[in-house]
């Protein structure tokens, strides 16, 4: 009798060795089995973490950031400089030397022309105030030093200025503490330029210091000096002491550094001094960062007075051996007082001394009054000069 082969019999797994497989396969792939089990679950990379990458894209930013501000100062200095080459062009081409009835009809033309082909930037009232762009700034090469620090909104309000040397005088001041449009306008709109020393000047003098500052980015005390000083914004009352004035400035630091201009840091109230056992007390003391100076600054309520200026001068000769660094120019010295006798000024002839008295007002006049006033001491200062 033939025997057939036995039917290989498959055991059922025990629950035992279920849990046993199951156990196997979870320790061999983690990660399959995560993924079989949750299939939404999101893996974060183990070598980036959450700060890390906000770092990054901080810094990505940043550099996304600095190229566009490039790109919009490169695009504006390429307009500026376009801006003056189409005046220079229709000035030289057109209006130099011909009637002023054609230049105005050729203008005219061309503008229109332009507009449609390019856009209003070039219509016929841009292309007038491009022809008096080149015109008011004749140099190209002070126009090329100008537009990597002045846009043509800058040039836009410098334009219109009609005392050349004011204008110059605007347009490095701008490049050199890089003002804002609205910054150019405000200053041109307090008259800075009047209140300057260096306004004072004789003209060949202003035009020798603006070219210093043109090349070297030199500033003299004149440039930082300024007579009057505007300290409305005090809002003092009518009647107030010299202690009510400087506790007054010290509350309103900041809209003083602004009246005194670009570079100032305050440096200490009441600076206390001894000389020969006595006790002195320096108002208020600064530093310029530009000029690289202390600047002393005392305050009177009344008229300035010829012994006031032996004070000051006490007070520079002592911070100047005892304060001053080896790398730093002589301290100088402002007296800001309610008024001042401008021939007892003179007479004393205190710029050679490194010392400034100044008004402040604490009232504004009228500007036509205030206008009058300041180009009668601009006036008056030349005049001086020229006598001397």
């Amino acid at each position: 009798m033939t025997k057939l082969p036995r039917k290989k019999v498959t055991k059922a797994p025990t629950e035992k060795a279920s849990r046993k497989t199951t156990a196997t396969v979870r320790r061999q792939s983690p990660k399959v089995t995560a993924l079989a089990t949750s299939p939404r679950a999101v893996i974060k990379p183990a070598s980036a973490s959450e700060a890390q990458i906000a770092t990054l894209v901080h810094e990505l930013g940043r550099m996304i950031d600095e190229a566009r501000g490039q790109v919009a100062v490169t695009a504006n200095a390429a307009l500026t400089m376009l801006y003056w080459q189409l005046g220079h062009r229709i000035y030289v081409d057109v209006l130099k030397g011909r009637r002023a009835d054609y230049g105005t009809q050729i203008v005219a033309t061309v503008g229109r022309q332009l507009e449609v082909r390019h856009g209003r930037s070039f219509g016929v009232k841009n292309l007038q105030r491009m022809v008096q762009f080149a015109t008011v700034f004749p140099d190209p090469e002070i126009v090329a030093t100008l537009w990597r620090q002045l846009g043509w909104s800058h040039f836009r309000v410098l334009i219109p200025l009609k005392d050349a040397l004011k204008r110059e005088f605007y347009a490095e001041m701008c490049r050199v503490d890089g003002w804002s449009t609205r910054e150019l306008t405000e200053k041109i709109d307090s008259m800075l330029y009047e209140r300057t020393a260096l306004s004072k000047k004789p003209e060949a003098l202003i035009r020798k210091e603006l070219a210093a500052l043109r090349r070297k980015g030199e500033v003299t005390p004149a440039f930082v000096f300024r007579d009057p000083y505007m300290l409305d914004f005090l809002e003092l009352a009518d009647t107030y002491s010299e202690k009510d004035l400087e506790s007054a400035i010290l509350r309103e630091i900041e809209r003083f550094l602004l009246e005194l201009g670009a570079g100032f840091a305050f440096v200490e109230r009441q600076k206390r001094i001894i000389v020969d056992g006595d006790d002195y007390y320096i108002d208020l003391l600064f530093y310029h960062r530009r000029m690289r100076r202390l600047v002393a600054i005392e305050l009177k309520i009344g008229d300035f007075k010829a012994a006031d200026s032996g004070q000051m001068e006490l007070y520079l000769r002592w911070l100047d051996k005892h304060e001053r660094h080896a790398d730093e120019e002589p301290p100088l010295g402002i007296i800001l007082c309610a008024g001042k006798k401008r021939e007892t000024v003179e007479y004393l002839n205190l710029g050679t001394r490194g010392i400034h008295i100044a008004e402040y007002l604490t009232d504004l006049p009228p500007r036509k009054v205030l206008e009058e006033r300041l180009h009668r001491a601009i006036q008056a200062a030349r005049s001086r000069v020229a006598i001397v």
